[in-house]
C-alpha cells in the first residue's frame, strides 16, 4: 500500500475573493466580464482537479454576496438576526427586512430555495445578465419604490387571470406600491454556523473551507454548527412564520407570500397545519416550481385559498404568464416563467409579473383565480395552447 506523506499532498488552493485579482470586472452592463477579454464570461473549469475550479467558483460567489448584501442594505434593508435577539458573535441566521416592517400594514414575504445565498437567485444570471437581475436588487428596489429596475430586468407586465377582471385592467411595466408594502427576505440557505468566522454560510461555502489539503473532506459537523430554532430550511420557515410574523409584525397586517421550490413547500405545508390561525392575515400565495401535491392542501378551507388566491409559475418555454399544465397536480393555476431550463433562473423571469398579481389581490380581497384547465397535448393548429376556463 502506498502512503502519501502529508507534505506531498496537493496544497489546498486559495483564490482572493476580490474581482480584480480574479480577473474579473463590473462592465457597463452591469455584468461581470473577463478582464483579458471583456467579452467572455466567467470560467469555471480552469484546472483538471475540482477542488481548484469550486474554490474559484466560491471565490467569485464571495464578492457576488459582498456586492448584492451592499447593494440591499443600501436600499434601506435592515438585518435581522435569528433567533430573534441572538447577539452578532453568536449562532444566528441573517434575514433582511424593510426598517418599518412591524408596524407596516401590507408584507410581501420571500422564502426562497435552500441552495440559495441571502439576496441571490442566480449566478448564472448575475454573470450573463447581470447583478441586480440576477439578486434580489431590483426585486427589492420594486417593492420599496427605488426606480433603479433597468429594460429587461424582470419587470414584466402581466396579463392577470381574476375573477371579475375587467375591473382590474393591465397595469404598467412595475408595481405601484403603496407606502406601507413591508419587505423580507427570509434566509433558509445559510443555515450552517461557523463558529471561528461567526458566520452563517450554505453548504457550498461550507465545503469552500480550506483544508490541510486538495484532498482532504470537508470539516465535519457538529451540534455547534447548528443554529437554535433554525437546524433545517423547515424549521426556518416555521420559525419565520411563528417568531417574525407571528410576534413582530402588526396583528392585522395582510402577507402577500412568495415560495421558491423548497421554499414555497415549508410555506404550503405550514399554513396547511396552522390554517385557521393565519387565514385572516395570509393575502395571497405565489409559487415558483412547486414540490407540493392536491396532498399537501388540507384542511379543505386551505385548498380552496389555493384554488382561488395562489398561483404557480413553472419551468417553460412558452411566454411568460401563458397558462400551463399543473392545475391538477398543485391544486392551483399554473403559468409558463418564461424559463425553460433553470430553477433558480425563474425568479429572474417572472418576479415582475408576481408582484403585479401579488399587488391586485392585495387591493380586492374578493378577487379570485378563475380556474384554468390545460391539457398536457392541447395544442390548437397556430401553436397555442387550448385552455379551458371554468367559473
Amino acid at each position: 500500500m502506498f502512503v502519501f506523506r502529508a507534505e506531498a499532498l496537493p496544497k489546498d488552493p486559495v483564490f482572493p475573493a476580490d474581482l480584480k485579482q480574479l480577473g474579473y470586472f463590473i462592465n457597463d452592463q452591469d455584468q461581470i466580464k473577463k478582464i483579458s477579454n471583456p467579452e467572455e464570461d466567467f470560467v469555471f473549469k480552469i484546472n483538471t482537479n475540482d477542488r481548484y475550479n469550486e474554490m474559484q467558483k466560491e471565490a467569485m460567489n464571495t464578492c457576488i454576496r459582498h456586492i448584492v448584501a451592499s447593494r440591499l442594505l443600501n436600499l434601506g434593508l435592515e438585518t435581522l438576526r435569528l433567533p430573534i435577539g441572538a447577539a452578532a458573535n453568536s449562532q444566528h441566521v441573517p434575514i433582511l427586512t424593510s426598517p418599518a416592517f412591524q408596524s407596516q400594514p401590507r408584507l410581501i414575504v420571500v422564502f426562497g430555495e435552500p441552495t440559495q445565498d441571502l439576496g441571490i437567485w442566480a449566478y448564472r444570471v448575475i454573470g450573463k445578465e447581470g447583478i441586480n437581475i440576477g439578486s434580489a436588487v431590483n426585486f427589492a428596489a420594486a417593492i420599496l419604490g427605488n426606480n433603479i429596475c433597468p429594460r429587461d430586468s424582470g419587470c414584466q407586465t402581466i396579463d392577470t387571470n381574476i375573477a371579475n377582471a375587467n375591473n382590474n385592467p393591465h397595469q404598467d411595466n412595475g408595481s405601484s406600491f403603496p407606502a406601507g408594502t413591508g419587505f423580507i427576505l427570509t434566509n433558509p440557505g445559510q443555515l450552517v454556523w461557523h463558529c471561528a468566522k461567526e458566520q452563517a454560510m450554505s453548504l457550498p461555502m461550507w465545503h469552500a473551507l480550506p483544508r490541510r489539503s486538495a484532498v482532504e473532506p470537508p470539516m465535519r459537523m457538529t451540534f455547534r454548527n447548528k443554529i437554535p430554532g433554525n437546524e433545517t430550511w423547515q424549521d426556518h420557515i416555521t420559525y419565520v412564520f411563528e417568531e417574525v410574523l407571528g410576534k413582530l409584525a402588526a396583528p392585522d397586517v395582510r402577507i402577500d407570500i412568495i415560495g421558491l421550490a423548497e421554499g414555497g413547500l415549508g410555506a404550503v405545508r405550514y399554513l396547511a397545519e396552522h390554517w385557521t390561525a393565519w387565514k385572516p392575515r395570509i393575502s395571497s400565495l405565489c409559487l415558483s416550481n412547486p414540490l407540493h401535491d392536491t396532498n399537501h392542501l388540507h384542511p379543505p378551507d386551505f385548498a380552496n385559498f389555493m384554488s382561488t388566491r395562489s398561483r404557480a409559475y413553472l419551468l417553460s418555454e412558452k411566454p411568460l404568464n401563458t397558462p400551463v399544465a399543473g392545475r391538477y397536480e398543485f391544486g392551483c393555476n399554473c403559468y409558463s416563467s418564461g424559463e425553460a431550463l433553470n430553477v433558480e433562473s425563474i425568479m429572474p423571469r417572472a418576479w415582475g409579473g408576481m408582484l403585479k398579481w401579488l399587488d391586485a389581490m392585495f387591493e380586492d380581497s374578493g378577487l379570485e383565480e378563475v380556474e384554468v384547465i390545460v391539457g398536457e397535448n392541447e395544442v390548437g393548429e397556430d401553436g397555442g395552447v387550448d385552455v379551458d376556463v371554468v367559473g
